[in-house]
Formats: structure tokens, sequence, C-alpha cells
């Protein structure tokens, strides 16, 4: 009777994320990590320098529009800075999700010709993603501490400590809603239309260009079932001087977040024994 060194069998528990089995293909992880940072800028001029450029650019427009034109409050900060905290934690926080709900689509062959844990692809994402967002956390710090110590305008807390932990809230978010998403997108091709649009919308639906300070009422009570709103709002007054920390609200994203990766990967394990055959 032969020994099998690795048994292949379809998984049938309710939540399966086999983290042990993840770590034993850090290494194909670490691969794609690659290919997703370095080939994508192979053939461009600027390269990397693209992930410094794009939030600049983002910045300059917001303070031309809603700076200049549209004169929403920034709670008294410099335009600059004041957007280019919340630019940078949302691209992290949107190129998490939209990377990882394309999932399925964009390695059917690879999925359908090789085994390896699907959890895989959606992991390296995150891990690529994060090497962007530091870098371009560089580039804040460096107009923060220009601000800081230059113009002395802004008053960071002792609660800048807190960021890996809001750094993890926004990964997790964008992993469960991916996972949701490439899930569903594998059998309903035009939600994907919908991921689109509504990454808009829900980009206008958290303070980025504008304070929660500057809203009130209902609005302000519908920006806070938002759990991003709680994790922008800390990150700015950690490090600004200005926003709202509130304990209340990182436990409520937190409690979020957990649901959202349960369900996604609940989904997302449910999905891959079958998307082949919808595709």
């Amino acid at each position: 009777m032969k020994k099998w060194d690795i048994n292949i069998s379809s998984k049938n528990s309710f939540f399966n994320l086999d983290i042990t089995e993840l770590w034993k293909y850090k290494d194909l992880i670490f691969m794609f990590v690659k290919r997703d940072v370095i080939t994508i800028y192979k053939q461009t001029i600027l390269g990397p320098i693209w992930f410094v450029i794009q939030p600049i650019m983002t910045m300059l427009i917001y303070i031309f529009v809603f700076g200049n034109i549209a004169n929403i409050s920034t709670d008294g900060l410099p335009h600059s800075l004041f957007y280019l905290s919340g630019i940078i934690l949302w691209n992290y926080f949107s190129e998490c999700f939209t990377q990882i709900s394309e999932t399925f689509t964009q390695n059917t062959e690879i999925f359908s010709k090789v085994y390896f844990p699907r959890l895989v692809i959606p992991f390296s994402k995150l891990f690529s993603s994060s090497i962007k967002l530091f870098i371009q956390f560089i580039l804040f710090l460096i107009f923060f501490f220009y601000y800081k110590l230059s113009l002395d305008i802004i008053d960071p807390s002792i609660w800048i400590l807190l960021t890996p932990y809001l750094i993890v809230l926004l990964s997790g978010l964008g992993l469960g809603f991916g996972l949701i998403f490439t899930s569903l997108t594998s059998k309903y091709r035009d939600l994907k239309f919908l991921l689109q649009f509504g990454i808009q919308l829900l980009m206008f639906s958290t303070p980025i260009i504008y304070p929660l300070s500057s809203l009130d009422g209902d609005l302000l009570f519908l920006m806070k079932l938002n759990p991003l709103s709680h994790i922008i709002e800390s990150f700015k007054f950690s490090f600004l001087g200005k926003g709202f920390l509130s304990f209340n609200g990182i436990i409520y994203s937190s409690i979020f977040m957990i649901l959202i990766v349960f369900l996604g990967v609940f989904i997302f394990t449910k999905t891959e024994k079958s998307f082949i055959d919808s595709i």
C-alpha cells in the first residue's frame, strides 16, 4: 500500500482558515508579492516612483477642488497634510479590496492546473499592498515632520502607537470584502461593475476630504456606521491632533472587521470548490 506525502482532499469544515498550511506556502506568497510589485512596473519609465506620484497627484487635485474651490473644512490643518493622511489609508484599503476581489477571475488558469491553498493569492495581495503603503507612509512622514518641526502647527499624541493596529483593521476589512466579492463575481460577473461604482461611493462616505467635525445629526450618525470612518479619524487624531478618537468606534470597527473576515473566508472556501465550473 502506497503512502502519500501529501493528501489533497475537499475541506468540509464550516470555517477553513489553515494558517499552518498557508505558512508552508510562504515562498509562493513571496513569489506572488514579487510579481505584483516588480513585474507590474518592470516596463515603466518611473517604476516604483509611481507609488509616490499617485498620492501626490491625488492630494493636489483634492487641494484644488475640495480645498480651494469647494472650500471644505480641514479642521484648521494644512490641506496637504489633511488630505494625504486620508489618501494613503484609503489607497491601501481600496487596493486590497479591488485586488483581492479579482482573485478568481484573474487566476482561473493557474487554479485549474495546480493545487495550492487558494487563500495564498489574497494574502499575497495584502503584502504587496502593504509595501506600497509603507512607501506612501514615508511620504506622509516627510510632510508630517516638515509641518511639525518647521511650523509646529500639528499636535501628535501618544496614540500614534495605535497605528499598526489601525493598519491591521484596514487589512482585515479589505481582505473580508475582497473575498466576498471575488466569490460572488465568479458567478455573477456584472457585480464587478457595482464594485467599481460602489467603491467610489464608499470613499465619499468616508472622512477623507472632510472631517467628521463638519457633520452633525443623522448624517454624522450614518457616517459613524462606516467602520473606515473610525480608523481614519483615529489616525488623523493620533498624528495631527485633530479628529475623533473613540474607543467605542475602534471596538465597533474591530468587531465589524472580525465578522467580515469570517464571512469572507466562509464564502470563499465554499466557492473555491466549484468556481471552475462557473467561470
